[in-house]
């Protein structure tokens, strides 16, 4: 059984450090867009760029304890990104300014947005108590009803995901290789089949998500092996529904743009205009969790790896990176939410989303090398589409220096791949 202290850590690990860290994209961006899911999964985000920059460095620089080099730079670095997250929560209250994780009242609010019934209740409701009681409140049976059928489908994955976890070829690699960093303080230095020392395997080294693994069941104190096959699926799964209720947010978080009357909304819905309302939040996610439930067509398909290998890095890069690129993409691109808030006119309104379009692509390289190509070709093609349907090639430019890490990753896997050949 997993201790008390033990918990706290996990707990400490993978929810306080990332939503501190979440913080610091939700500072630039408009209040409207601010959201704790929002929080949650920049941060999660963030603290893997942070990993990433921590450990491939000690890969391949550093030869013997570049595990205890790496979670030492790590832990730094995570620290202070929260510190950092706090200090601007804290700075914004004291400046009156509306806060990091529920934003200002209109705009998008606990279920979607609700600017155009003018109906704020859930974000200027006083206290979290009365945001909960809007929020139970703007429910209807039906919609009740559909929340808790997704829930119970969420449950259902988990339950099975720990309860019946499946095991193939690939832990005697991926949880080995973590298992090695947590007990030898090594990565990628110990060869997982045979136990004896090898050179660095380009192919898997600068992929470093078994290596955040090793890192959490360390602070936890906890063997790898339960942590791959038990603690990820519990946080990695939640996390990834998360993010599609985030992009459905955006999709159907928003009824018809009305100006905020009632009788125009009521006809608005009449014609059919009501496809983008926010009750069709639950049904999407609904539709979601049964793809996932029934995708198992092969063995190869996303939803077979995001529930029976979901602790590996190459699940999480197509459970978790690429959707997190197209909420990305749907966030750089909505001009509706913004067009009316002061920071559009004052430049700032998506640095914080140009922040996390950077996060994201870093998290494409700790996933998987190949992860890294996919991602920056899924940019290039919306940036070509976007410059052609906008007419404006200089969103070519920009999407192209957001992907400057990826660059440099992969300049680094072909230099260490096929230096011999130098």
């Amino acid at each position: 059984m997993v201790s008390i202290m033990e918990t706290i850590s996990f707990i400490f690990w993978l929810l306080v450090i990332p939503f501190c860290i979440g913080m610091i994209p939700a500072n630039f961006i408009p209040p409207a867009k601010r959201s704790p899911g929002f929080v949650l999964l920049s941060g999660y985000f963030g603290m893997w760029a942070l990993f990433e920059i921590a450990a491939v460095p000690a890969v391949l620089w550093v030869k013997y304890d570049n595990f205890r080099t790496a979670s030492a730079v790590f832990t730094v670095l995570a620290l202070s990104g929260a510190a950092a997250g706090v200090w601007l929560m804290y700075r914004n209250h004291r400046a009156g300014k509306p806060g990091l994780v529920m934003g200002r009242s209109g705009g998008y609010g606990l279920l979607g947005g609700t600017e155009a019934t003018g109906d704020t209740s859930v974000r200027t409701a006083g206290g979290w108590r009365g945001r909960m009681r809007a929020f139970m409140g703007c429910l209807s049976p039906a919609g009740w009803m559909e929340w808790l059928l997704f829930f119970a489908l969420l449950g259902f994955q988990l339950y099975k995901a720990v309860a019946f976890a499946s095991f193939d070829g690939d832990d005697a690699y991926y949880v080995v290789e973590s298992l090695i960093a947590q007990e030898s303080d090594v990565m990628y230095r110990i060869l997982p089949y045979t136990g004896r020392p090898t050179d660095l395997d380009v192919r898997h080294a600068l992929a470093v998500f078994p290596m955040w693994v090793a890192f959490v069941s360390v602070r936890a104190g906890v063997h790898a092996t339960i942590v791959s096959h038990v603690v990820m699926p519990l946080v990695l799964i939640p996390l990834t529904y998360l993010l599609y209720f985030e992009i459905g947010r955006q999709l159907f978080g928003r009824p018809p743009q009305t100006g905020g009357r009632q009788d125009v909304v009521g006809k608005a819905q009449e014609k059919g205009d009501s496809v983008f309302h926010r009750e069709n939040l639950p049904v999407f996610m609904i539709i979601m969790a049964m793809f996932q439930i029934f995708g198992n067509v092969s063995i190869y398909t996303n939803e077979t790896f995001f529930l029976t290998r979901t602790w590996q890095g190459k699940a999480v890069a197509g459970a978790l990176v690429i959707p997190a690129l197209l909420w990305v993409f749907l966030q750089l691109f909505d001009k509706d939410i913004t067009k009316n808030d002061n920071d559009v006119r004052n430049g700032r309104a998506n640095a914080g989303i140009w922040m996390l379009f950077v996060l994201v692509h870093m998290t494409a390289g700790v996933c998987s090398s190949i992860a890294v190509f996919l991602v920056c070709i899924l940019t290039a093609l919306t940036a070509f589409c976007l410059a052609v349907v906008q007419r404006d090639f200089k969103v070519i430019l920009k999407m192209g220096t957001a992907c400057v890490p990826s660059v440099v990753y992969m300049g680094i896997y072909v230099v260490v791949a096929y230096s011999y050949l130098l």
